[in-house]
């Protein structure tokens, strides 16, 4: 076997080794003493509650974590790859069919086979500590849907990379960077008219007290606002949210219901003032750009691999081609991801802070305060995480943290 073979197993052990390491440390903080900031969050029944919910979503993490690398390594080992490899030579002979089918029985495939795990997490484990509110049609409904949407716009999106691999050669990349990043502009802007409908309903918020609120503050800060949704995240969780979406006249505002029915009308509003925030200080328009960069990056040293036939046959797959090589690049990539996943989380975790001050300058701390207490106390959050899980894994600064900004 190759040198790159041994060196794509040992990345995902590696990787496999790390991350369960991580968990492992975080959860020997599971029953920590909480913060004298936050001993208002749980009383001593709902924080019992909150450590088991932890401790059952470690315990099933390490079990499907390490069923995927088994599954994994299992196909690397025993030829997989060359498997459905050869089942799409067996269908198709045109190269853009081949790669398409290819990812096409991987993704679907997959997916079947962990829906177990899914179905167990939705249904047993979130069913048990008051979260899931899914119906088992709903649940294989959103998978279809799933499989339809990733076929259409990732089936599309590969094809055309296909034909500027075949037009352009080692240049495709530059094409390829293009057509994505049109897309990804996009979806900035038409996600929630478009995507969103599709799986749940979005309705105007009504007239009253909370928009009138709402609007106040988006005039007082200079902020252009006329779409306010409320989404009906209640039908598949309690656990609440609210987020901000595209630009110009697309820009609106998306509330889950569930956040309305948790949350005091202040609260509601001060969680939209650190919404308004990140656009305000252009964090929405850093990470657009960022996105965009980092996917150019990954795709110009993509195209210095791609012809290498080295690549494919480090997946067990006898005969090179583009969508071989394209699994094998992914895998060896990954180290590189993590690493640009890493100082992305560490410029999130600092906008957060910056959204935070944003809402406590011009509408107030307090609120704020008490919003984040609420929806953590809600969704069970684990108040005293370890410092390198944080750093590794967390995109948002933890409550603690984020309360002592608040109040400085």
């Amino acid at each position: 076997m190759s040198t790159l073979f041994h060196i794509i197993i040992a990345i995902l052990i590696a990787q496999f080794l790390l991350e369960t390491f991580l968990d492992y440390l975080n959860a020997r903080r599971y029953a920590d003493p909480v913060p004298e900031e936050l001993n208002d969050v749980f009383d001593i029944q709902e924080y019992q509650k909150s450590q088991a919910y932890k401790k059952t979503r470690y315990r099933f993490g390490l079990v499907s974590s390490a069923f995927s690398l088994v599954l994994t390594l299992g196909f690397l080992i025993f030829g997989g790859f060359e498997w459905i490899d050869n089942i799409v030579r067996s269908i198709t002979g045109n190269v853009k069919g081949m790669a398409l089918l290819f990812f096409g029985i991987i993704m679907i495939g997959s997916d079947i086979i962990t829906t177990p795990f899914s179905y167990y997490s939705t249904f047993v484990i979130e069913e048990k500590f008051g979260f899931n509110k899914t119906s088992r049609k709903l649940f294989f409904i959103d998978k279809l849907k799933g499989w339809l949407m990733s076929g259409i716009l990732g089936g599309g999106i590969l094809a055309a990379i296909m034909v500027f691999y075949k037009v352009a050669g080692s240049n495709f990349w530059i094409h390829a960077w293009g057509i994505i990043t049109v897309f990804t502009l996009f979806m900035n802007l038409f996600y929630s008219r478009l995507i969103v409908p599709l799986f749940n309903k979005q309705t105007p918020l009504e007239t009253g007290s909370l928009k009138s609120k709402i609007e106040a503050y988006a005039k007082k800060v200079g902020f252009e606002l006329q779409n306010i949704f409320v989404i009906d995240g209640s039908k598949r969780s309690t656990k609440a949210n609210a987020y901000f979406s595209g630009f110009g006249k697309e820009k609106r505002v998306t509330l889950y219901d569930t956040l309305i029915n948790d949350l005091e009308e202040d609260e509601i509003v001060a969680v939209l003032a650190h919404e308004v925030g990140h656009y305000k200080r252009k964090h929405i328009l850093f990470n657009l750009v960022a996105s965009i960069v980092t996917t150019g990056l990954t795709l110009y040293i993509l195209s210095l691999f791609i012809n290498n036939p080295d690549i494919s046959l480090a997946i067990g797959v006898t005969r090179p081609s583009f969508h071989a090589a394209l699994i094998g690049f992914g895998i060896l990539y990954r180290p590189i991801s993590e690493l640009t996943g890493l100082i992305m989380n560490y410029l999130s975790r600092k906008f957060e802070y910056q959204a935070d001050d944003y809402a406590k300058n011009t509408f107030g701390a307090e609120p704020l305060i008490t919003s984040l207490k609420k929806l953590s106390k809600n969704s069970l959050s684990n108040l005293t995480p370890h410092p390198a899980y944080v750093f590794m894994h967390y995109s948002h600064p933890p409550l603690i943290q984020r309360i002592k900004n608040l109040r400085a």
